[in-house]
Formats: structure tokens, C-alpha cells, sequence
């Protein structure tokens, strides 16, 4: 069975769904049968793709620990009293 991506023409939304020849997919955001196939991408892996992926990575944990270093320090501010 064939993975398919489609966007709904009604909501907009944009899903993945398997599809048999004799079947067509509703949304699940509002159950339309108007929808449109889209074209997939295959995902393409290279040292530059990988590279990048690390760097965004790196730039999501920095922010995620900064976070919660600020949630740490608020945290004991307010409990330590």
C-alpha cells in the first residue's frame, strides 16, 4: 500500500495517508473528500544534509537549555526562602 500526502482543498490541512486503488482518504480534520495529492519528496541524506540537520539540532538543545537554566533559577528564587 502506497503512502500518500495530501492537502485538503476545504481546511487546508496537509496529511500522509495510505490509499488503495478503489479508495480515496477523507481528511481528519473535516472529513472532506475534496482533496488534492500532493507531490512527495523523497528525503535526500549528504554530508551537507547532515551537517545542517546537527546545526539546527544544536541551535534547539542550546535553546531548550537555556530554558530550562531560566526555569531552574526561577524556581529556586522562589522556593529557597
Amino acid at each position: 500500500m502506497p503512502i500518500y500526502e495530501y492537502k485538503c482543498r476545504g481546511c487546508g490541512r496537509q496529511f500522509e495517508a495510505l490509499a488503495l486503488k478503489a479508495t480515496t482518504p477523507t481528511c481528519p480534520g473535516c472529513s472532506s473528500g475534496d482533496l488534492e495529492r500532493l507531490l512527495s519528496v523523497p528525503a535526500v541524506k549528504s554530508e551537507g544534509t547532515h551537517a545542517l540537520a546537527m546545526k539546527a539540532a544544536k541551535r534547539r538543545d542550546s535553546k531548550q537549555a537555556a530554558e530550562n537554566n531560566r526555569a531552574q533559577r526561577e524556581y529556586e528564587l522562589h522556593h529557597n526562602n
